[in-house]
Order: C-alpha cells, then sequence, then structure tokens
C-alpha cells in the first residue's frame, strides 16, 4: 500500500538552503519574459522562442514593444498600475500578444527590478466565468451543518471544478505535522483520509512560500523544464521567481511525485488570519494542465473559503467566550469582599471549570492547596507549582504534555497530562491551574515519523521518501491542546483576578485604617471607662446602707458589683451571636440601681442587635445609664426612665430615651468623652442617627439603627442579670489545705480570706512552679485555680497534676461564657470572676455531689 503526503507539491529546490526560489528553470506549457523598469527584456525562457517565433536568445537586450504589440504593452502597463500589494500578482486571458492572433492568458507580478510577464494559450473552450462559479461554490458550502461536512463540500467542488482523480484538505497542527481531514477521489484509488504526515515533509521555507503564493500547479511531472536565459547569471542578476506561476520544480521533488505514481499535482493555500492552516491538496493519476482562467477561479476560492473558515471559528470562540464570560461575570459578582483571597478562589472552582474546558481545576496560593475535579494529588500539585514559580515567567504558561518538560508528571498522565497555568502573584509565585487528563490516541502516519528524510547522493539536501507503509503509533502522555481560545479566555482571567487582589488589598488597607481608628477609640473609651467603674464602686459603696451587720453591707455591694460584670458581659455571651436589647438595658439597670431597676421601663418588641450593634449600643446605653444615675432621673428616688422603640417605615430600628420626675435638666458645660460616645457612635459605626435633647423636665435621646444590624424576635433565653446563688450550701466545709493560684494578690487574699471561712488551711502560689512546689509539699483537698496567669503562663499544667493525684479543684476566669477548656478538662466546674462566698460554697456541694454520684 503506497501512502503519500499529498502536501508534497511545493518545490523544494533549495528549500533546505534558502527562503527563496530563485531564477532556475519552468515548465514548458507557457513561457516568461523578465523586464526591466526600462521595459528592455533582461531574461526570458528558452521556448519563448517558439511562441513568438523568435530566437529565444535574440529577445534578451530588445525593448518590449518590439517583442510584443505596443497595444500589448500598453494593456500589461495599465495592469501594472493595479499591483498594490506585496506578493499580488495580475492576470488578464484571452490576450492578444501580437498581431498574428494568438490569444494567451498572462499572470503578471513585479519582483525586485523586473516586471515577469508569463503566459500559456488561452483555451477558449476551457473559459470560466470566475466570480460566477467560485459564488455558486461558496454558496453551497454555507449549507453545511458541520465543520466536517464544511470541508468535505469543499473539496468536492474543487474536484468538480479542476476534475482531478483525488482532492484533498489538509491541515496542520499545533507541532507542523499534517492530516488529511477531508477527501474526494475516483473510485479505485487507496483512500488518505485521516493519515497523518511528520512536519519535516515541509520545511519551513515552503510554508511560507505557500502564504505568498497560494496556488501551485505541476502539470506534468515527466516534462522536461525549459531553462531561463541568460544561464547561470551572478548572484547580482538573479531574480526571485517565488510568485511564478510556472515555475519548475526540483528533481528530488519529481523523484518524490513519481514514487507515490501521480501524474499532476496541485495545491492551494488555506490561510487563517494571514497564516498557514491548511491546504487543498491535488492529485492526477495522468499529466492534466488547468487553464490558468480556471486556476484563478480555485485560488479565489481558496480564498472564499479561508474568510469562511475564519467567520465559522470566530463564531464558535464568540459563543464559547460568551458562555465563558457568563460564568465569569456570575464568579466576579458572588466574590464576598471580606474573606480572603485564597478562599474566593478556591470556593468557586466548580465555577472556574466552566470558563476554561477542563478536567479539574487547582488553586495554590501560599502553600494552600484546593483540588476539584481529576487532578494530580496534593503533594504533586504543589510540586509542579514550585518546579512553575522556578521556571515560568509572569505570564500564562500552557503545555499539552506535563511530562516533556517535568519529569515527575510522567506518574500521573492518566490524571493530568496538560495544564494551563494562571499566575496570580509574584515571587514565589501563586497559580490557578486547570488541568486535562490524558487523551490517548493512535496516529496512523504515512510512514515512519521518526525517518522522514534521508541524505541523498546530490549533498546536504532532502531526499523524498521512497516507503509510505501505514505506521501505527500510539500516542501517550498528552491532553487535548490549549487552543488560541483557550489562552485568550485565561489571559483575561489572569487580569481580572489581579484586578480582585488589588481590589482586595485596598479593602484590607481600609479595614486596616478603620480597625486603627476604632482600636484608639477602644483604649479611650477603656481608660474612660476604668475611671467610671472605679467611682461607680466608691458610689456603690458610700450610697448602699451600712445599717445592717457588714455581712449584710458586703452582700449589697457584692452584689450590685456583679450585675456591673454581667453587664460588660453581654457584649461577648454567645459568640458573637445577635444579643437581645432587653437583656442589654436590663443588665445595664440592674448594675446601678439593683432591686430598683423597674425604674427603667422598657417597652418594645423582642429585637437582637448583631454584635457590632450591640457593642456600640452598649457604650451607649451605659453612657446614658450613667448620667441619669449622676445627674438625671436616676439620681434621685423619684424620676424613672422610658425606653421604647419600634421599626420606622423603612425597616430602621427607632430606640427612644426618655427621663422624667428629675432634677432639672442642665445642658453639660463642656463635652466629654461620655457625650461623644452618645451622640456619635450610632451615626459613625452603624452609618445611623443619633438626637440628643437635654430639656429641662428630662434627657430625651432618639436613636436610629439600620435594618442590616437587627433582628426581629428573641428566639433565645436571655442570660440572668444577676447570679443566684445556691441555696441551702451553708454547712459546705472544707477540712484540710486548699491551694489557690492567683495570680493577682488582691483577688487572692480575698479568696483566701472566703476559704478560710470554710475551715481550710490555705496556701497562695502566683505561678505554676509554686503551685507544684506546694502540692508536694501538702497535697491539698481542694484547689481555686485562676486559668490565666501573668505573661503567656496558664493553670494547665496544675490543673492536670491534681487531676492525676485525685484532688478537686475549680477554675476561676474573668473571660465570659465564650471562654473552652481543652477536651480533657471540659467537665471541672468553673467560676467567673467576680466570686464569692455563696459561689464557692455551691461548686463544693457540686464536686462533692459528683463523687458520691
Amino acid at each position: 500500500m503506497n501512502h503519500k503526503n499529498p502536501a508534497q507539491g511545493v518545490d523544494l529546490t533549495n528549500c533546505d538552503r534558502e527562503p527563496i526560489h530563485r531564477l532556475g528553470a519552468i515548465q514548458p506549457f507557457g513561457f516568461m519574459l523578465a523586464v526591466s523598469t526600462e521595459w528592455v527584456v533582461t531574461h526570458a525562457s528558452s521556448n519563448a522562442g517558439q511562441w513568438l517565433a523568435q530566437d529565444a536568445g535574440k529577445l534578451i537586450g530588445q525593448p518590449l514593444n518590439e517583442v510584443i504589440s505596443r497595444r500589448a504593452v500598453h494593456d500589461i502597463r495599465n495592469k501594472l498600475q493595479t499591483l498594490r500589494a506585496a506578493n499580488s500578482v495580475e492576470r488578464l486571458f484571452g490576450f492578444v500578444l501580437r498581431d498574428d492572433g494568438d490569444l494567451f492568458d498572462l499572470a503578471v507580478h513585479v519582483s525586485g527590478d523586473h516586471i515577469v510577464i508569463e503566459a500559456e494559450p488561452h483555451a477558449a473552450e476551457d473559459s470560466i466565468n470566475s466570480g460566477l462559479t467560485v459564488r455558486s461554490m461558496v454558496a453551497n458550502l454555507q449549507q453545511a451543518a458541520s465543520f466536517k461536512s464544511f470541508c468535505q463540500k469543499a473539496a468536492l467542488q474543487l474536484r468538480a471544478l479542476i476534475g482531478f482523480d483525488r482532492v484533498m484538505v489538509y491541515r496542520f497542527d499545533q507541532d507542523g505535522a499534517g492530516e488529511v481531514i477531508a477527501e474526494t477521489l475516483q473510485a479505485h484509488l487507496t483512500p488518505y483520509l485521516g493519515l497523518h504526515y511528520p512536519a519535516s515533509d515541509i520545511p519551513q521555507q515552503a510554508r511560507i512560500l505557500y502564504e505568498r503564493n497560494l496556488l501551485r500547479i505541476i502539470a506534468d511531472i515527466g516534462a522536461t523544464p525549459v531553462p531561463i536565459l541568460p544561464a547561470m547569471p551572478t548572484p547580482d542578476e538573479t531574480i526571485d521567481l517565488s510568485l511564478s506561476v510556472l515555475r519548475s520544480v526540483s528533481p528530488i521533488h519529481i523523484e518524490y511525485l513519481k514514487n507515490i505514481g501521480v501524474g499532476a499535482s496541485m495545491s492551494v493555500s488555506i490561510l487563517r488570519h494571514g497564516k498557514l492552516w491548511g491546504l487543498f491538496a491535488c492529485h492526477h493519476m495522468s499529466p492534466r494542465l488547468i487553464s490558468l482562467e480556471r486556476r484563478t477561479a480555485a485560488e479565489l476560492f481558496g480564498q472564499m473559503f479561508s474568510l469562511l473558515l475564519e467567520s465559522r471559528e470566530r463564531e464558535e470562540d464568540m459563543r464559547q467566550e460568551m458562555r465563558a464570560r457568563e460564568v465569569y461575570t456570575h464568579f466576579m459578582s458572588t466574590i464576598p469582599e471580606k474573606s480572603q483571597f485564597f478562599e474566593n478562589i478556591a470556593n468557586f472552582t466548580d465555577q472556574l471549570s466552566g470558563i476554561i474546558e477542563c478536567d479539574g481545576v487547582g488553586v495554590c496560593i501560599d502553600g494552600h492547596i484546593r483540588l476539584d475535579g481529576v487532578t494530580p494529588t496534593r503533594e504533586e500539585t504543589l510540586g509542579l507549582a514550585r518546579h512553575l514559580s522556578e521556571t515560568t515567567g509572569g505570564t500564562l504558561f500552557a503545555t499539552h504534555e506535563i511530562g516533556k518538560l517535568y519529569e515527575p508528571a510522567r506518574e500521573f498522565t492518566e490524571r493530568a497530562a496538560g495544564v494551563l497555568a494562571i499566575p496570580i502573584s509574584r515571587t514565589p509565585r501563586d497559580f490557578l491551574l486547570f488541568f486535562r487528563k490524558e487523551a490517548e490516541r493512535t496516529v496512523t502516519w504515512a510512514g515512519d515519523p521518526q525517518k522522514p528524510a534521508t541524505l541523498g547522493p546530490n549533498g546536504i539536501r532532502l531526499t523524498p521518501r521512497k516507503s509510505f507503509d501505514a505506521w501505527r503509533e500510539t500516542v501517550r502522555g498528552q491532553s487535548l491542546v490549549w487552543s488560541p481560545l483557550d489562552l485568550r479566555i485565561a489571559e483575561s482571567l489572569r487580569i481580572s483576578l489581579l484586578e480582585v487582589v488589588l481590589r482586595l488589598a485596598d479593602i484590607a488597607e481600609k479595614e486596616r485604617k478603620s480597625a486603627q481608628e476604632r482600636q484608639e477609640l477602644l483604649i479611650a473609651e477603656l481608660n474612660h471607662r476604668v475611671r467610671n467603674i472605679l467611682g461607680l464602686v466608691r458610689g456603690l459603696i458610700a450610697q448602699s446602707d451600712p445599717s445592717g451587720t457588714v455581712q449584710d453591707f458586703m452582700a449589697i455591694i457584692g452584689g450590685r458589683v456583679q450585675a456591673l460584670a454581667r453587664a460588660h458581659d453581654q457584649i461577648t455571651n454567645d459568640n458573637w451571636q445577635p444579643a437581645p436589647l432587653k437583656s442589654l438595658i436590663a443588665a445595664e439597670a440592674g448594675a446601678y440601681l439593683g432591686a430598683k431597676a423597674e425604674r427603667v421601663v422598657v417597652a418594645g418588641d423582642d429585637v437582637l442587635l448583631v454584635p457590632q450593634a450591640f457593642s456600640t449600643m452598649a457604650l451607649v446605653v451605659h453612657e446614658l445609664m450613667t448620667n441619669s444615675a449622676k445627674y438625671g432621673a436616676l439620681c434621685d428616688r423619684s424620676g424613672h426612665v422610658e425606653v421604647g422603640w419600634a421599626f420606622d417605615d423603612i425597616g430602621r430600628l427607632i430606640i427612644r430615651w426618655n427621663e422624667h420626675g428629675g432634677p432639672p435638666v442642665q445642658p453639660p458645660s463642656r463635652r466629654g468623652f461620655g457625650t461623644t460616645i452618645i451622640e456619635r457612635s450610632v451615626p459613625y459605626d452603624l452609618n445611623g442617627e443619633a438626637e440628643v435633647a437635654y430639656e429641662l423636665m428630662g434627657l430625651r435621646a432618639r436613636f436610629a439603627i439600620p435594618g442590616l444590624y437587627v433582628k426581629r424576635g428573641d428566639k433565645r433565653p436571655t442570660h440572668p442579670v444577676e447570679d443566684k446563688p445556691a441555696a441551702g450550701v451553708g454547712g459546705e466545709r472544707i477540712d484540710g489545705t486548699a491551694l489557690v493560684l492567683e495570680d493577682n494578690l488582691i483577688i487572692a487574699l480575698d479568696a483566701e480570706d472566703m476559704l478560710s471561712q470554710l475551715g481550710a488551711e490555705v496556701r497562695t502560689a502566683n505561678t505554676v512552679r509554686q503551685a507544684l512546689q506546694a502540692i508536694e509539699e501538702a497535697q491539698p483537698v481542694f484547689a481555686l485555680l485562676d486559668v490565666n496567669l501573668g505573661g503567656a503562663e496558664t493553670s494547665l499544667p496544675v490543673a492536670r497534676k491534681l487531676q492525676e493525684i485525685g484532688v478537686p479543684f475549680v477554675f476561676a476566669t474573668g473571660y465570659g461564657e465564650g471562654f473552652s477548656l481543652p477536651a480533657d478538662l471540659r467537665a471541672v466546674p468553673v467560676i467567673r470572676k467576680p466570686y464569692y462566698l455563696e459561689t464557692l460554697q455551691a461548686m463544693l456541694a457540686e464536686l462533692r455531689g459528683n463523687q458520691v454520684t
């Protein structure tokens, strides 16, 4: 079985040495004249004399108008005037060159300082209207529904036009190798459809020529070429014949055609975006000459096919780009601005796979990996990302054969043979990776692709194939190739992701500045509140009735201080979940008024404030309550405060604070920090409104909180305002040594006093080392451990030691209910500071009850 490269219709003379085809010989079915700019014949083919009835050698040096008629020279001059673009050739059909009336078809072009005139006899019976013919052919092409039928119809149309035995559509792939993708032929011929040919079959110089000269015919491979006179010119006299329609072919190519049994050959270039996409390769088993007029129609059809091909590909590209744009737009619009960049990308890997056709997606950012679909493993992806970071620049990288560039990738080709990498950071680079798995396929070559040619006896020249037996090769380790469209979409995605990076960086910078401002405000507020708390404790002591027993007095003071602590805990109680507004007001009222908290009258539906709003309102209510207790309606025994809220028409929560029955109100003589908190916190932090009026009958305040900070209805139980000591534990006693681990001396002395009242002999320590030493010296029967000690030290080692030796203990902490312990210590009771004798007694009872159980 003979198989041959249908595209080898190009003249290979010296194409392995130089990119142009210079003066040599032409095919004998026409003649050629080369004319200087002075319109003097400088070169002529040796057969010109038989056409012009003169000795060919005597034509050299004659003015052109003495070789052909003046009228013909005039018409040729006019045609030359229309030559505009490079590589253009003008044609004249049925043209009278001499007064004898013989008709010729002419092709005229400019080559350097010469005008090249090529003529061949006009065949009147083969005349054709190129425009109408090609129009009909194109109309038939446009009916094709698929790309395959589009190419097949084109081959059929061209064969009908030129009458060759075989017409093929031959396409080049990304590596330069060729494949027959459509074919029409005589029934007795062996089909070539599906055969592949190595890139070396058509050298790069020949491919360049195909882009310049769109049609090439070899009418008779057995014909003897005719030389161009004068023979053996100097290099300065040579003429570039790349655009010649009569140019002869090399003996090497003639040998090739004889090897495959072809008598005539023709090729028509197919260009895409000005570059060679493929060829119409045409073979005839016997010599066949087609008129220049019909060849011109074939060339025009090839150009129209190229335009339609580009149009079809453009439409398909537009459809794919539109699909990708829809996915991309949805992806970009749903990126949460406040999450990390890795989370933004990683959470949308399924959508990213719809932007570019792939089998899997990987996100590799700062050592974090997210994989979706068919991909390498995490370790394999990290290794590949490191390799790409070291070997690629800041642009896209795409390959359909990773193993060729990165040896370890050969181990996972069945999962990822091709990769498209989009860099999304600077060194060390982070990547968005699109993977394509192996696309194993069998390629049928026309001969062994590893031995496309050998050196011949004529020196360093290409030697044509002599064996074209089918050679089947299984191609592995490769994926489908990333198309130019894939790369365009990926580049757009890369630019957009960089925009996201910049946008998130800008948001992070704004948040950093905002956090710094909030921190400064918090520090000022902390200082202010500490001073208020100290003043409040002093006021509680001064205003409490000391007429009872010392124990009663201490209980009253302790209860109020404990209520104040609970008010502060409201900010952090539920791990920053929405909290009830009522509990906030109740906690603040209880801290200041104790049993008289009913003087704060609350009216409104159950509503929850999100943590940001709750924190802000905690500050505002604290200041209002403080001011009212110092100077307003709550500073004497007759006044009261009404607090109410409701939603307005646009969904905002309107809170009103109205004081009644207190002393006459005077506006403050100076604006302190507390007043600033009341008037500016809600507008600044929540983009709401705050209005304060110092009316004579009582202070009035109105706050508007936007709806996004408020949730309707309180479905959760509220936290009690005050702790209720367990009843009936007065008899709990400690017989033996009790250990107190506390880093604050005042609190340690207070705990020591409480435990002493329960009958314990108390030992105190302020470090883990001291506590462990005390346990070694005298094992306690009970221990009270402050969780967080000075610096970064905790009491957990002491707790585990006590747990090991079976000594009961409790933790004490100043943190709220969000405080958590390690899993092995979560069963240990925890009391919150400030704690009291009753609380310790309740804990002892709980511990002993657990032991009995």
